[in-house]
């Protein structure tokens, strides 16, 4: 059991980094002065929800909020 917390928090880690890479990069894109391509800004944005999305999955199940 001790292992598979272990690999959840690395999995939330690492979930949460490529949450805030894909951050960088919207926000990135968005301040370039050129304007942005709306179909790239869309895929970004919906790969950040899906990926915040896991991160809510992973938290839920490392910290249960009801006793089980």
């Amino acid at each position: 059991m001790d292992s598979n917390l272990h690999s959840l928090s690395r999995q939330l880690i690492e979930l949460r980094m490529a949450h805030a890479d894909l951050d960088a990069t919207i926000d990135h894109l968005s301040e370039d002065g050129a304007p942005p391509d709306e179909l790239l800004m869309r895929r970004l944005k919906k790969r950040r929800l899906a990926l915040r999305d896991q991160i809510a999955q992973l938290e839920n199940a490392l910290d249960p909020k009801e006793p089980a």
